[in-house]
């Protein structure tokens, strides 16, 4: 991947960025360098979190982490959880299905950026799309949410 370009933000920058990851995550980031990384043949930007990927910007959307980033932290809202009989899938890039969710946040609504994590140890394997509510997502059969983001993609594979 191309950088584009690279700054640092502005302190009212971060306290916007800060809000929204704690907001939709629970996560409180604690940095103390943010930077902005725009990608030139990617759809999404990067923010580096003391030099690490932790956050991303997806289709002009409101800062999400990335896996790498989540697995930094302990997320406590917007999880989605699998078994282990999922996990592989997942990490491949597959869009999660029902039978596969052990639990989902009740608070998540229908085109939320969730982040999905595998029951045995907690670790996020993937940030994907609800495409369903939270409270529906258990369940027998159809798939309920768009992987985004995975183990093992550009994504997670990227560094400056």
């Amino acid at each position: 991947m191309k950088v584009k370009s690279r700054h640092h933000l502005r302190s009212d920058e971060i306290s916007e960025l800060e809000d929204a990851i704690a907001e939709q995550t629970g996560v409180a980031l604690d940095g103390d360098t943010y930077e902005m990384v725009e990608l030139a043949d990617a759809d999404f930007d990067v923010v580096l979190v003391d030099g690490d990927p932790v956050v991303v910007y997806m289709d002009d959307e409101r800062p999400f982490l990335t896996v790498a980033g989540a697995n930094g932290y302990e997320p406590t809202s917007n999880v989605v959880t699998v078994d282990a009989g999922a996990v592989s899938f997942v990490s491949d890039g597959a869009d999660v299905m029902r039978p596969g969710i052990v639990d989902a946040d009740d608070g998540i609504e229908a085109g939320d950026l969730v982040l999905i994590a595998e029951e045995t140890h907690g670790k996020v394997l993937a940030v994907g799309r609800a495409l369903e509510a939270g409270s529906e997502m258990v369940g027998d059969s159809g798939k309920v949410v768009e992987s985004l983001h995975h183990v093992g993609d550009d994504l997670f594979q990227f560094s400056v």
